[in-house]
């Protein structure tokens, strides 16, 4: 497990990343980072003596599909359900955190169309936001 440093977003504040060993400095994302931008699933990296990612060595040409449910929005758990249903029945690798943060991977040659399909009425009703990282 290493970190990525998210302090010009919040002073502290880091995201832990789950990885696969490949030399004492050289890390393969296991995970699909929530916050981390330019960091994507299997892309290589390096750490510091602090275990912090210091740089992307390799891009694996996965992106990642986030979506943020608005918290207070009346229909969140309708539009939950809804997502994971989608989410499920496309056979995409993805994650939920709290139930409103959801990230989604797109491998390379993966079409994002029909999820983001899915988003827009909810996004209409800012009941969510969505990105693309890659």
């Amino acid at each position: 497990m290493i970190h990525a440093d998210l302090s010009e977003r919040e002073d502290g504040w880091r995201e832990q990343l789950w990885t696969r060993r490949l030399t004492p400095d050289r890390f393969e994302i296991a995970c699909l980072p929530f916050f981390t931008y330019g960091i994507c699933y299997r892309d290589i990296v390096t750490v510091d003596d602090q275990h912090l990612v210091s740089a992307v060595v390799e891009k694996s040409g996965h992106s990642t599909l986030r979506v943020a449910l608005v918290q207070q929005h009346p229909q969140r758990d309708q539009i939950h359900e809804l997502l994971h249903g989608e989410v499920v029945a496309s056979g995409l690798a993805h994650e939920w955190l709290q139930g409103t943060y959801l990230s989604i991977d797109l491998s390379p040659g993966t079409d994002p169309d029909p999820l983001l399909q899915v988003l827009k009425g909810p996004q209409e009703t800012e009941a969510l936001f969505w990105e693309i990282d890659s």
